[in-house]
């Protein structure tokens, strides 16, 4: 694809218009590190595996659990923060304690493979924690999915039944909100459309983002991208995830 010769990295791309069936699939199946974008995945297990008033639950942490990008975490540290608050702070700004916090919660990375699974996918598999996680070391099956398995899941999570109303409710509100997106699969589509995504980004260049898109009056799209370089400090491009994102809704609609 000629995105990946303009900026020097492989892309995968796996897209559905909902309403026709009809999809997009670029490397679709090849593994990529998921970075942050599990955090959508493991709010969702959170939701599952309990009844909604554990978003009410506090959870207590300590300063050993703040890294870098802990930005909401680290204000909270006096009081501990609710499940609801770790979802929003996990999902809207991708804190990595809040996505630790949450993964402790299911009872570990091993827990977040399992609820995979039980979405159909064979492919995720959750092997460390943040910041591990966002090492993506070229070749390294762990800590990876692919676009399909991660586009799929969010399809099920946000437009499918997989949570019950009032939790896909809860969920979909959050990646709406988010705020970590803007110059990926957001600046790729049309003002006036609905966004939900989650983002991630890590070691080799790594950029993705996993989104469902509403057009006005049409059925959703379903897009996931996923990108990486060869070289650990190479710089980021999210124009390629906002360039593909806009050959997707240019394909599709």
């Amino acid at each position: 694809m000629e995105l990946e010769r303009k900026y020097g990295a492989r892309l995968g791309v796996y897209a559905l218009a909902s309403g026709t069936g009809e999809t997009i699939a670029y490397r679709a199946d090849e593994r990529f590190a998921f970075c942050s974008t599990f955090k959508g995945l493991a709010a969702a297990a959170v939701l599952h595996h309990n009844p909604q008033s554990h978003l009410n639950t506090v959870i207590k942490y300590s300063n050993a659990d703040l890294m870098k990008n802990s930005r909401i975490t680290r204000k909270h540290l006096a009081t501990g923060m609710t499940i609801r608050q770790l979802c929003d702070a996990a999902i809207r700004y991708s804190d990595g304690a809040a996505g630790n916090l949450l993964l402790r919660d299911l009872g570990g990375p091993a827990q977040l493979t399992a609820y995979a699974r039980t979405l159909g996918d064979t492919v995720t598999r959750m092997d460390r924690i943040e910041p591990a996680i966002t090492q993506a070391t070229p070749g390294d099956p762990r800590d990876t999915t692919s676009p399909k398995a991660f586009g799929t899941n969010y399809q099920k999570l946000v437009l499918g039944d997989a949570l019950p109303a009032d939790k896909r409710a809860f969920l979909r509100d959050l990646l709406v909100r988010n705020t970590t997106g803007a110059q990926r699969i957001r600046a790729g589509v049309p003002k006036g459309w609905t966004v939900a995504d989650k983002t991630g980004t890590g070691d080799y260049g790594t950029l993705n983002d996993i989104a469902i898109v509403w057009p006005p009056n049409k059925p959703p799209l379903v897009i996931a991208i996923m990108s990486s370089k060869p070289t650990k400090d190479a710089t980021y491009n999210q124009a390629l995830i906002a360039e593909a994102a806009a050959h997707v809704v240019a394909t599709l609609t």
